[in-house]
């Protein structure tokens, strides 16, 4: 921890360089991904401040739109794209993905309830022809294929998805190489970037 508080003494002492971040933002992508540490947008993209603005959920998990049931998730959702009005959402699963690895293998979850609820409303369990697999990469990109469908269903951004004011993309990032791909509709695959 301390290094990291080392830094954050050190980080804004030179205030003239996030004064410009007071007038406002106006982030052009709405980045929807893992909470898991070795994803970090900012690093994968060479996003400044400003340039995303980010949902963070265990599995990169985008729930169900329920109107008589709002989420922190869908308030930033609709934020994003009605208030903001970013031009792009990326949803970026990654290798290694303990959430989807323990949807895939069945996992034991009944130690972590909140985890396994959230997991079980996050979405059918991911196709998997080899569940043994520690990357889970086929299990990982089928997950971001099933959140890019659930995204769609959100009135904002179906919306403005048809209207042809947003864009979505689904990516994977390999935590163990940096690679990233990215899915492409014409052939249902992920390619490198």
């Amino acid at each position: 921890m301390q290094p990291l508080i080392d830094h954050a003494r050190t980080y804004g002492q030179r205030p003239e360089e996030f004064a410009r971040y007071a007038e406002g933002q106006s982030p052009d992508v709405l980045f929807i991904t893992c909470s898991d540490s070795r994803v970090v947008p900012a690093l994968i993209t060479g996003a400044r401040p400003g340039q995303l603005f980010e949902l963070r959920t265990a599995g990169n998990v985008v729930p169900l739109y329920t109107a008589d049931r709002p989420t922190g998730e869908a308030a930033t959702i609709e934020y994003a794209v009605r208030v903001l009005g970013v031009a792009d959402i990326v949803v970026c699963g990654h290798s290694h993905c303990g959430a989807v690895g323990a949807m895939v293998r069945g996992d034991d979850l009944s130690a972590v309830p909140a985890v396994r609820d959230w997991l079980g409303y996050g979405a059918e369990q991911p196709k998997c022809s080899d569940p043994a697999d520690v990357t889970v990469t086929e299990a990982v990109q089928n997950h971001v294929r099933a959140q890019l469908t659930r995204l769609r269903a959100y009135p904002c951004v179906e919306r403005l998805l048809t209207e042809g004011r947003l864009r979505m993309h689904g990516w994977f990032y390999e935590v163990h190489t940096g690679t990233v791909r990215a899915h492409r509709a014409d052939t249902d695959t992920f390619e490198v970037l």
